[in-house]
C-alpha cells in the first residue's frame, strides 16, 4: 500500500507541473489492461473525465477528455509507471477525420434511366440495377450462376443513411449514431431544413449537380438547400450511397448503418473505433469502411484485430490521393482489404491510390449510381464507392458458403482480372472470386 501511495503521489506531482490547461476540452483514446477502474484512477490524478467505453463489454478502450495536454505529457515522463501501476497501454489524441471527396464534371446517362424494374422484391430504377459497374464486375453472372443474393449482416461505417428509402427499408437494421450517442443512424438529423421523404417525389425531377461531388435526382429546392449549406452538407448522402451499393450487390443481406461521420464529412477517430466494436458485438459478418486516414492509430489497429479474431471481413477504400503512401485502415493489409478505383474502361482512376501497401484489389469507382436521401438516386466517384462493391461481394461469398473470414475472403478476391501491377491482384470479378471460394477446400486457405 505504501508503494502504491508513493507512486500515486509521483503521478500527481507530474500532472501538477504539466502543461497549463486550456479552456477547450481535448479528447483522448485510452487503452488499458486494468479496466474502467484503472482509467478512473488515472483521471483522479490527472483531472480528466472518463466519457465512456468505446469497446462495449471488452472494457479496455475508453474516451477521456481533459482541459490540457496532461495525458500526453504524463506518457513522456512516467509511462512505465502508468503501465506498472494502472495497466495503461496507450494514450492517443482523438482526431477529427474527413471523408474523402472527388469532384465530378458530368451527369451519367444512367441517372436519366428511371424505368422501374423489380430488383429482389423492391422497385428500383433500371439505371441503378443495370449500371456499368454492375456489368463490369459480372454481378448478375454471380447472383444467377450460384443462386445467391446475400446473407448475414454487412455493417457500413459512414455518415448514416436515409432510413426511409424504399429500396433500403426492407434490409436496414436500426444501427447506431455515434455522433449523438443514440440508437438509429439517420442522415436527416444533420440537415433539419430538409424534410425526409418516404418515397420518390415527382417523376418530373431531373438530375442536378450537388456540391460538385455528386449528381442527384432532386427537386430544385432540396438541391438549393444542399448547395447553400456549403461545407456543413458537403457529404450529405454519402452513407446512403455506400449502403445502396452494398445492397445492389447483396440485395438480401441485412445492413447495419453505423453513423460515425456528420453530413459535413467529419467524424472522430473514437467514433470509428466504437463503431467497429459495435459491429462485431452486433453480429456483423462484413464491415465496409469508405474512409482513410494518413497516420496509424493503436486504438484503430486493436479494434481491427478484434474484428479479425471474431471472423469479421473488413473492407476499406484505398484513398483518393493518387499516391502509394500508406493510408489507414487500408494499409493494415494483412487485416483489411484496401480497394482502389477503376474506370469503366479497366484503367486505374487518376485519383485512386495505388500500390500493394494500400490496394488488395480494385473495383469500378467512377460515376457509380446508388441510392440517395429522399427515396431517390445519385452518382459519384471515388474509392468510397468502389469499396462497398467488394463488401457486398464478400457477403455474396458468405451466402454461397459459410465460415468466411478475412484470410479466406482475401484469398478468393485475389482471383481477379489482372490489370496493372499497381492495382495488386487486379479488378474485382465477383463470379471468379465466388467460384474460387466455393471450390476451395476448407483447409486450403
Amino acid at each position: 500500500m505504501k508503494r502504491y501511495l508513493g507512486i500515486l503521489l509521483i503521478l500527481i506531482a507530474c500532472f501538477a507541473f504539466a502543461t497549463p490547461s486550456a479552456s477547450a476540452q481535448n479528447r483522448y483514446i485510452v487503452r488499458t489492461s486494468g479496466g474502467l477502474g484503472s482509467v478512473l484512477k488515472l483521471c483522479l490524478s490527472a483531472n480528466c473525465q472518463v466519457q465512456g467505453s468505446l469497446d462495449g463489454n471488452v472494457g479496455q478502450t475508453y474516451l477521456v477528455t481533459s482541459t490540457g495536454n496532461l495525458i500526453q505529457n504524463l506518457l513522456g515522463l512516467v509511462g512505465s509507471l502508468l503501465e506498472q501501476l494502472l495497466g495503461i497501454q496507450s494514450v492517443e489524441a482523438d482526431r477529427l477525420l474527413p471523408l474523402p471527396q472527388r469532384p465530378i464534371n458530368t451527369i451519367p446517362s444512367g441517372l436519366y434511366d428511371t424505368a422501374p424494374v423489380n430488383y429482389y422484391g423492391t422497385v428500383v430504377t433500371h439505371g441503378y440495377a443495370a449500371q456499368p459497374a454492375a456489368q463490369i464486375i459480372r454481378l448478375t453472372d454471380a447472383q444467377n450462376g450460384f443462386n445467391i443474393a446475400g446473407a448475414g449482416i454487412v455493417a457500413v461505417i459512414d455518415t448514416g443513411v436515409d432510413v426511409n428509402h424504399p429500396v433500403l427499408v426492407p434490409v436496414l437494421l436500426q444501427g447506431y449514431d455515434f455522433t449523438r450517442n443514440q440508437p438509429g443512424a439517420s442522415e436527416w438529423l444533420d440537415v433539419p431544413q430538409l424534410q425526409p421523404e418516404t418515397s420518390t417525389s415527382s417523376q418530373n425531377q431531373q438530375p442536378v449537380m450537388v456540391q460538385q461531388s455528386s449528381a442527384a435526382v432532386l427537386d430544385q429546392s432540396s438541391a438549393a438547400v444542399l448547395d447553400n449549406g456549403g461545407s456543413s452538407t458537403s457529404d450529405f448522402g454519402h452513407g446512403t450511397m455506400t449502403t445502396g451499393l452494398v445492397h445492389l450487390v447483396a440485395p438480401k443481406a441485412q445492413i447495419l448503418p453505423l453513423k460515425a461521420f456528420g453530413s459535413n464529412g467529419q467524424g472522430y477517430l473514437s467514433n470509428i473505433v466504437a463503431a467497429l466494436y459495435y459491429a462485431v458485438q452486433h453480429h456483423a459478418n462484413v464491415v465496409n469502411m469508405s474512409f482513410d486516414v494518413s497516420s496509424s492509430s493503436q486504438a484503430l489497429s486493436q479494434a481491427i484485430s478484434y474484428a479479425n479474431q471474431s471472423g469479421v471481413v473488413l473492407v476499406a477504400s484505398a484513398g483518393n490521393e493518387n499516391t502509394s503512401a500508406p493510408v489507414y485502415p487500408a494499409a493494415l493489409n494483412s487485416s483489411v482489404m484496401g480497394i482502389a478505383s477503376t474506370t469503366d474502361y479497366d484503367t486505374r482512376s487518376t485519383f485512386s491510390n495505388y500500390g500493394n501497401t494500400d490496394v488488395w484489389i480494385a473495383a469500378p469507382g467512377e460515376y457509380v449510381i446508388s441510392t440517395f436521401p429522399g427515396g431517390t438516386y445519385a452518382a459519384a466517384s471515388g474509392t468510397s464507392f468502389s469499396s462497398p462493391l467488394v463488401a457486398g461481394s464478400a457477403d455474396l461469398m458468405l451466402s454461397a458458403k459459410p465460415s468466411l473470414n478475412q484470410k479466406s475472403a482475401a484469398s478468393a478476391f485475389s482471383h481477379a482480372i489482372k490489370l496493372t501491377p499497381d492495382l495488386n491482384h487486379g479488378r474485382l470479378d465477383v463470379y471468379q472470386a465466388i467460384s474460387a471460394w466455393v471450390n476451395s477446400s476448407s483447409g486450403s486457405w
